[in-house]
């Protein structure tokens, strides 16, 4: 039987992230993807990246050929009430405070490092079951054939195996309604996050374009959905005000928001990473960003341990050395999305109050930018 030391399911950017950490360790690494190879370089998305995963994707040697373009200001705001905030990159030294990339930009430019390491990577390998035993887990694929490793590393796709009664799961009974809209005037390298009673909108810089999330109730995204561009950039202009007008949309892609996550990202012999460990709110743009301190963790810890990567002691650790940035990131974009998603009157004053204090109080203002940037252990 064919056999690994580590086995990464999943050949997106969260799992090429990992086996790019890696490819220096002297481990048997293979990467296993249901798709084409290169299928990831046409995922449609648009990510924003902290500016510690700039500093992480510089490592990798990776993002000096990612066309980014830089988040010099974030402007956040609630509908229906006074109070707003201001982030500036240029209060803590940076040159941005994020970055926005196309998710396929992103996997090519991983892609293309992949290739140029020599790891290999194997397309159309559908896993149909995990089975962790003592030493090894057995892997089975679709077409009936098995390999072995010491370690699974589960990245994105689809949460599966292990203990599935102890995931977290939350509809929040939204979905995001997306598209890029091209500005009237230049965006200046400004982001907007503007909370709604119907869920949060976000207007981000992509190149001279602007990246939209929209927010809405199923019902609501079904209607925008059927929208020509016309009136759906009428309904757009409407619901985002006068800060920035738009003067072209171009097409909509629409995707249900729920909360799912695992506890514990580590079972027997087995690692779960990206949308396999937590698939969040896209509020505060920060699903990525974690996946990507979780994986470089635990290419970290894994490196640091030697030996025998699926080691209990060894997942153990890394689970523990990310503990609180998990926790934290999980609970504050829950929290975001409950505390702005409604039109209750003595909330809408509380957040006004909030905002205002935030952008009028440097301290709790700077605690806000550094976890943006670097994550719930950052320094105050």
């Amino acid at each position: 039987m064919e056999k690994h030391d580590i086995a990464i399911v999943g050949a997106g950017p969260v799992g090429m992230t990992l086996a790019l950490a890696l490819k220096d360790s002297g481990l048997d690494v293979i990467l296993l993807d249901a798709r084409a190879r290169g299928a990831a370089r046409h995922d449609p998305r648009v990510l924003a990246l902290s500016h510690g995963s700039r500093l992480t994707l510089e490592r990798l040697g990776v993002w000096a050929r990612l066309p980014a373009t830089a988040i010099e200001t974030i402007h956040i705001s609630h509908q229906g009430g006074l109070g707003r905030s201001v982030l500036r990159a240029s209060e803590y030294g940076q040159p941005a405070l994020g970055y926005v990339v196309a998710a396929g930009d992103l996997a090519a430019a991983l892609d293309d490092a992949i290739a140029a390491a020599g790891m290999p990577v194997r397309d159309h390998a559908t896993v149909s079951g995990l089975a962790a035993g003592v030493d090894d887990v057995l892997i089975s694929l679709a077409d009936g054939t098995h390999l072995s490793a010491r370690l699974a590393a589960c990245a994105e796709g689809a949460i599966a195996g292990g203990d599935d009664t102890a995931l977290v799961e939350r509809d929040y009974g939204q979905c995001a309604v997306i598209s890029v809209a091209t500005p009237a005037t230049p965006h200046g390298g400004r982001a907007w996050e503007r909370f709604t009673p119907q869920g949060p909108l976000a207007v981000l810089p992509c190149r001279r374009d602007c990246a939209i999330v929209h927010t809405a109730s199923p019902a609501e995204a079904e209607a925008l959905m059927t929208l020509d561009d016309e009136a759906y950039l009428a309904r757009l202009q409407s619901h985002f005000g006068d800060r920035l007008r738009f003067a072209a949309v171009g097409p909509r892609a629409c995707y249900p928001l729920k909360l799912r996550y695992r506890p514990n990202p580590v079972g027997q012999r087995t690692v779960w990473l990206g949308n396999a460990a937590q698939t969040l709110h896209p509020v505060a743009g920060q699903g990525y960003n974690l996946a990507l301190r979780d994986v470089w963790a635990c290419a970290q810890v894994l490196l640091k341990a030697g030996g025998d990567p699926g080691a209990a002691d060894t997942l153990a650790t890394y689970a523990r050395e990310r503990h609180l940035d998990r926790q934290g990131t999980i609970r504050v974009t829950d929290g975001l999305v409950r505390l702005f998603s409604n039109a209750l009157g003595p909330l809408l004053h509380a957040r006004g109050a909030g905002l205002l204090a935030l952008d009028l109080i440097p301290p709790a203002r700077h605690f806000v930018a550094k976890r943006m940037m670097f994550g719930a252990r950052a320094w105050p």
